[in-house]
């Protein structure tokens, strides 16, 4: 399982392209058979991407806490299991091309940052993440909150 870990900045091309980071490709296998799965964030504006069997695993999570056969979780699921794209890094560039519209749902017009955080990558327009960057004094007294005893 790959672990993604640090922030790297890109630019969008007019077709949604985006060099997907060197030191996150480094982690896939290298014979070109890598599927992402990109998915709108439930609570922030920002994009998911996670490896196939990571997505696997997450879904198989998610339906392990589902009864389809109630309305409520049924609409759950398909809203979950949709809007979503697949995508796999191009050649030695390691391009990625994700959808234009996936890409304006979360508002970005040129630059972006890959966000690593473990088993999954997330992807925010620039201007909206380092809006919601926490302060050195945020950070610390949230781990103090969360993680203090």
């Amino acid at each position: 399982m790959a672990r993604f870990f640090g922030e790297h900045r890109a630019k969008a091309d007019d077709k949604g392209r985006l060099v997907f980071p060197s030191a996150f490709k480094a982690l896939l296998p290298s014979d070109g058979s890598v599927q992402l799965v990109v998915k709108k964030d439930a609570f922030d504006q920002c994009l998911n991407i996670f490896t196939f069997d990571e997505w696997n695993s997450r879904l198989e999570e998610v339906k392990a806490k589902l009864n389809t056969h109630k309305r409520d979780h049924s609409r759950l699921w398909r809203a979950y299991t949709s809007g979503i794209a697949i995508v796999s890094p191009e050649g030695k560039f390691g391009r990625i091309m994700i959808p234009r519209h996936m890409l304006e749902s979360i508002g970005v017009v040129k630059e972006v940052v890959f966000s690593g955080c473990d088993f999954k990558i997330e992807l925010w327009a620039k201007d909206k993440y380092e809006a919601e960057a926490m302060s050195d004094q945020e950070f610390s007294e949230m781990v103090e909150k969360i993680l203090g005893q």
